[in-house]
């Protein structure tokens, strides 16, 4: 299970099944000061509050609020606090191999292992929003791996087309979306890896995620959410308790089902259940 570390600043957040990422938090850092150092995965950060210094390499400034950085392998940096000045930050963390076969699912050349950022500093909102909205759906113990491991790969992709468009793909239709579809509906009540809908497609997780959405207007895990709520429905609609319903549906607990069920229909299950 995922773990974050509520006690202390800075907090980790970890998750066994997504070993490939890693992110942490600091809502302080007027004392957090570093040395020039560098990471062997690729980094890429916001600052949430405040302002601070920013090294990369021989690139030195002063960054704020709103601001994305990002720092290839091997780029030494470092971002320490302005005389004492709040500032809070988020930090994400990414293996190299996960972030080369998804710039490759993307278009750009297997013979290369790694496509490095040439930009460093960011001031996109709608990166920096993706990136906050990501870690607060990581943070969140109701959300479930599927729903995290497709937002990894659509923020991913948005911060790699946004900055670094890879060489436009060929596009074409796939009838091997229609058994990802297939798929989840007939395993819609089970708690589904996005490994699994892959392997029933034959398909990249990227390239899963990108052409479902086109074809069905919505992510895998959307898609999921969806069907189990008619699947609940038809089940409140013969007399179902609540409390059994959704633990059949295959939703965590009664309180998740209550929040996607109200979400989707406007209604919750009972008002659903007992029509006036």
């Amino acid at each position: 299970m995922a773990k974050l570390n509520q006690t202390t600043t800075p907090r980790f957040w970890r998750d066994p099944a997504l070993p490939f990422f890693e992110a942490r938090d600091v809502l302080d850092g007027r004392q957090q000061c570093y040395a020039k150092h560098s990471h062997e995965t690729f980094s890429i950060g916001t600052v949430t509050q405040g302002r601070s210094t920013y090294l990369n390499e021989k690139n030195r400034q002063q960054i704020g609020a709103g601001s994305v950085v990002l720092m290839n392998p091997g780029d030494v940096h470092a971002c320490n606090p302005l005389a004492g000045q709040p500032w809070s930050y988020r930090m994400f963390y990414v293996d190299i191999a996960w972030l080369s076969e998804l710039q490759q699912q993307l278009g750009f050349s297997h013979n290369q292992p790694l496509h490095n950022f040439s930009t460093i500093l960011s001031h996109d909102p709608v990166l920096y929003r993706s990136l906050n909205h990501l870690y607060a759906l990581l943070s969140d113990p109701q959300a479930d791996t599927l729903h995290k491991h497709c937002a990894l790969l659509d923020c991913f992709s948005e911060l790699q087309q946004r900055l670094e468009p890879a060489p436009k793909l060929r596009r074409e239709d796939n009838p091997r979306i229609r058994l990802a579809a297939e798929f989840i509906r007939d395993h819609c009540t089970q708690p589904l890896k996005l490994e699994d809908i892959c392997a029933a497609a034959g398909l990249s997780a990227s390239y899963l995620t990108r052409a479902f959405r086109r074809g069905y207007g919505m992510t895998p895990h959307t898609y999921l959410i969806n069907r189990r709520i008619q699947y609940a429905q038809s089940r409140l609609r013969r007399g179902g308790e609540i409390a059994e319903v959704a633990l059949a549906a295959g939703f965590a607990d009664q309180a998740h089902f209550q929040r996607a069920f109200k979400q989707l229909l406007a209604a919750t299950p009972g008002q659903y259940r007992r029509p006036a």
